[in-house]
């Protein structure tokens, strides 16, 4: 039997996705910016599909953008924001424990003069507003931190934490992709000027996301060309992705609350399965406050590769973490913020459950993960209470 328990990954394209997006594959293939009817009818796919984002986020349509991933679109955030409003300031706050797409996007605009403060977590990887409102100064042109966290899953109190950026004049920016269609994304309840998305954390296809920019917030685009999406992102559009990316939100909007509801008892069993049968095993991340189908252990005295190899050749696919940065062999920036030693960080092992997990497949993974820790802790250079484990 072969377990995905890694949804944070990646999600697998729904068969009604694909559905909708096939006849924009095959026989309508025309580019939309053409004026004759052919071009036109993709013109209207890809608005009609702009239409069910913005309704998905409680925007209007003329503040998506559609780009080509999650990554672009903070990329054009944070970049294309500082770009356009470097007046305002020369400062730019996040959070620790940020998606390596925010944090390099970040540390490409210091070469060009800008100041990047990294505002730290607590123990469960919540940002304190006490802490922000330090690190907020009245340069500070842009506060950046993700909804929720992709590695261990702790969902920010984005409102709050965008209160004290707008007390001080700074704007907001919200990466949302490993959070939209799991939990509810509202721009106006969160009071953000700008949001990401992406199209294949959940359930539709990869090489699509978007950008939320709230009317009246000014940003520069990172790609010049031909004008396409008003401007802020030239190139032809994606058009199957698009429509691909319009039907997964209205599918997520109708589905994901009894969805979710079914994914988190799934998880909970687990966790309490896994807490009670390996000796040593934290959870990291926020007990409560955290995406449903979220689980990151950390489970002492083993390497993390080893156990996401030899949970492969039972037939079990999960991670050690952001599938982006997973080829370094450097520990979780995100697990050494909460605290984590890096010996500890590198025996993390995050479990992520979606749509299309079935019980079958949690019980596969509850029945051989203790004796594939077991294996590796025998052969293990981390010995309990030894000085490499600190």
């Amino acid at each position: 039997m072969r377990a995905y328990l890694d949804y944070a990954s990646t999600t697998p394209l729904d068969e009604r996705v694909l559905e909708e997006m096939l006849p924009w594959l095959k026989e309508e293939f025309a580019n939309p910016t053409g004026i004759y009817s052919l071009s036109q009818r993709a013109r209207q796919a890809v608005e009609g599909a702009r239409e069910r984002v913005a309704e998905f986020i409680g925007a209007s349509p003329s503040e998506v953008v559609f780009t080509s991933s999650g990554t672009e679109a903070c990329n054009l955030a944070i970049k294309g924001y500082a770009l356009a409003n470097r007046r305002q300031g020369n400062r730019i706050v996040v959070s620790a424990v940020e998606h390596m797409a925010v944090l390099e996007a970040c540390r490409a605009l210091e070469k060009h003069g800008f100041e990047v403060a990294v505002v730290g977590v607590d123990e469960h990887g919540c940002v304190k507003p006490e802490e922000l409102e330090k690190a907020v100064t009245g340069e500070t042109l842009l506060v950046v931190v993700q909804l929720a966290s992709n590695e261990i899953g702790t969902i920010q109190n984005i409102r709050e934490l965008a209160e004290v950026a707008h007390e001080r004049g700074a704007a907001f920016f919200c990466d949302a992709c490993i959070a939209n269609g799991s939990v509810p994304v509202d721009v106006d309840a969160l009071d953000v000027e700008l949001l990401a998305m992406s199209a294949h954390k959940m359930y539709g296809p990869k090489g699509v996301g978007a950008l939320y920019v709230a009317e009246g917030t000014r940003i520069e685009p990172l790609i010049h060309g031909g004008g396409q999406e008003r401007g802020y992102r030239s190139g032809t559009e994606n058009v199957p992705g698009i429509v691909g990316f319009g039907r997964a939100c209205e599918i997520a909007a109708r589905e994901m609350e009894a969805e979710g509801e079914r994914i988190r008892r799934m998880r909970d069993r687990m966790v309490r399965r896994v807490m009670q049968e390996i000796e040593d095993v934290r959870l990291n991340g926020h007990p409560e406050r955290r995406l449903p189908g979220n689980a990151n252990f950390a489970i002492a005295y083993i390497e993390g590769e080893s156990l996401v190899l030899e949970l492969d050749f039972a037939g079990v696919s999960a991670s050690t973490g952001s599938a982006c940065t997973s080829p370094t062999l450097e520990p979780s920036h995100v697990l050494t913020a909460i605290g984590l030693s890096k010996a500890q960080a590198h025996g993390s092992l995050r479990v992520t459950l979606g749509r299309f997990t079935t019980e079958e497949e949690v019980e596969h993974f509850l029945e051989v993960l203790p004796g594939v820790v077991e294996r590796l802790r025998r052969i293990s250079p981390f010995k309990r209470g030894g000085e490499e484990y600190v």
